[in-house]
């Protein structure tokens, strides 16, 4: 089977969920997804991934330290592999592609990477698991934008049948067709 990595950052464990979903659908096009968190600053072998996808939040118009680390770090072998980076924004949901969009370039540029297919994908406004200060800015920005403002409840905005065509896409595009055993990746 093709080993695909899938390697996210999270901020309030969304994009984790993201992850996991590409890696079920990873899994039923016949490769065998290992879905690791950035923060593990995981350092990649050759054999460790036939493709990698990373998925990262925007959050203050940055991604997480940890993917910027995690991309610098094994860009190198990134460029030799089929790649896709999911970029997780609230914006999304709101009908803004533009601000994650230079937001997405400017992570490009930083890093140096250049992955096969970019993809922006619309967040969730997690209510629940902010901080008090945190979620009266959120549910400021979301009364201004229209958006839900009940502080009680969370809001999952992914498109996961758009996400999931798009995995399909790169998977039937782009991955290799399964051929190995699985490999384990040593953590930096």
């Amino acid at each position: 089977m093709s080993k695909l990595l899938i390697v996210y950052g999270t901020t309030d464990g969304h994009t984790r969920r993201i992850a996991l979903r590409i890696a079920d659908v990873a899994g039923e096009y016949g490769h065998t997804p290992y879905v690791v968190d950035a923060a593990t600053r995981p350092v990649l072998a050759r054999s460790d991934a036939d493709a990698v996808i990373v998925c990262a939040p925007i959050r203050k118009r940055r991604h997480p330290r940890s993917v910027v680390d995690f991309v610098r770090l094994n860009r190198r072998l990134l460029q030799h592999l089929p790649t896709a980076f999911f970029s997780v924004s609230l914006s999304v949901a709101g009908g803004d592609e533009k601000g994650p969009r230079k937001v997405v370039d400017a992570f490009l540029k930083e890093t140096g990477w250049h992955p096969a297919m970019v993809r922006l994908v619309a967040g969730a406004l997690m209510y629940r698991k902010y901080g008090w200060l945190t979620r009266r800015m959120m549910q400021l920005i979301a009364w201004r934008a229209g958006g839900d403002t009940n502080t009680r409840h969370n809001y999952v905005y992914t498109d996961w049948e758009k996400l999931e065509k798009d995995v399909e896409e790169f998977v039937l595009a782009a991955v290799p067709a399964p051929l190995h055993e699985p490999a384990t990746l040593v953590p930096a």
